[in-house]
C-alpha cells in the first residue's frame, strides 16, 4: 500500500524544532560574544567576531573549583546509590514474607516527602554532626533522597528476570551472592543505567542542600557559583551562559552513552 505523506505532522515537527532550536541558538551563540557586543547588538544577531574568552574567564573566576566540587558530590552520590540500591532491590525481589514488603512500602514513603519539608531538621542534624559547610554534608542528604526512586526503578528491572534463571543457578549450586553478581546485575543493566543517570542528575543539579548546608567559597558547587556572574553593576550574560553550557556538558555526555538503557529502565523493561 502506498503511504500518503502527512504534511500536518511534518509542519508540526518543524514548528516544534523551531521552538526547541531557537533558545539553543540564543544560548550557544551568546557564549561566543563579548559583553559589550551582547549589550549593543542583542542576543539574536550573529556576532561579527567570535571569541572563547568567556569560557576562559569562567575558570579564572573560580568556576573550575565549583566544577570539581560538583563532580566530587556527583561521583560520591552515585557511588553510595550503587552500593546500597542493588543489594536492597535484590533483597526486595527475592525475599518472601510480609515483613520485607512492609519495609519496602515504608521506604517508598520517601517519594512523598519533598526536601523542602525537611530542610530545617536536616540543617539541625547536619550541624550537630559537624558536617555543616562540608561537602559530605551535601552528599549524604542528596544520596538519601535518591534512594527511594532508584530502588523503585531497579526493583522493577529485577522483577523482569524470570524464575527459571534463578532455578538454573540454584541447580548449579550457586550461592545467593554468586546469583546476584553473575545473573542479576548483568541482566539489570538498563535499570542500573537509569539509576546512575537519575542520581547523577539529582546531585549535579542540586541547589537546595548546597544553599542551606554550605557557605564558604571552597565548598561552593556550580548551581551556587552561577551567582558570581551577578554583581551590583549588572549581570554578565555571556559569561553566565558559557558557565551554563559547561555545566551541561558532563550530564549530556552521560546521557549520550546511557540513553538507550535509560529509556528501557524507565519503561520497566530493563531486565529484558
Amino acid at each position: 500500500m502506498r503511504r500518503r505523506p502527512n504534511h500536518l505532522a511534518g509542519l508540526g515537527s518543524l514548528v516544534w524544532l523551531a521552538l526547541v532550536g531557537f533558545p539553543l541558538y540564543v544560548l550557544l551563540i551568546s557564549t561566543f560574544r563579548t559583553r559589550s557586543n551582547y549589550s549593543s547588538q542583542g542576543p539574536l544577531t550573529f556576532p561579527s567576531q567570535l571569541t572563547l574568552q568567556n569560557y576562559l574567564d569562567d575558570f579564572s573566576n573560580g568556576f573550575g573549583q565549583d566544577f570539581l566540587n560538583t563532580l566530587l558530590v556527583t561521583v560520591s552520590v552515585v557511588a553510595i546509590v550503587l552500593l546500597v540500591v542493588p543489594p536492597l532491590a535484590y533483597a526486595i525481589v527475592r525475599a518472601r514474607g510480609r515483613t520485607i514488603g512492609t519495609v519496602f512500602r515504608m521506604f517508598l514513603l520517601g517519594l512523598a516527602i519533598p526536601a523542602q519539608a525537611v530542610i530545617v531538621p536536616m540543617f539541625y542534624v547536619i550541624s550537630k554532626a559537624g558536617l555543616y559547610d562540608n561537602l559530605l554534608g551535601v552528599i549524604l542528604p542528596t544520596a538519601a533522597f535518591c534512594l527511594p526512586v532508584c530502588t523503585l526503578v531497579l526493583t522493577g528491572a529485577m522483577r523482569d528476570i524470570t524464575g527459571e534463571l534463578y532455578e538454573a543457578m540454584a541447580m548449579d549450586g550457586a550461592t545467593p551472592w554468586r546469583v546476584f553478581w553473575q545473573l542479576v546485575l548483568p541482566l539489570s543493566k538498563g535499570g542500573l543505567s537509569s539509576v546512575v543517570v537519575f542520581a547523577a542528575l539529582q546531585a549535579w543539579n542540586g541547589f537546595l542542600f548546597p544553599l542551606i548546608l554550605t557557605q564558604s567559597e571552597s565548598t561552593k558547587v556550580i548551581t551556587l557559583g552561577l551567582y558570581n556572574f551577578q554583581t551590583e553593576h549588572g549581570v554578565d550574560v555571556p559569561g553566565l551562559l558559557s558557565a551554563v553550557v559547561l555545566s551541561m556538558l558532563p550530564i549530556f555526555i552521560v546521557y549520550l552513552f546511557a540513553r538507550r538503557a535509560l529509556v528501557q529502565g524507565l519503561m520497566g523493561v530493563g531486565g529484558k
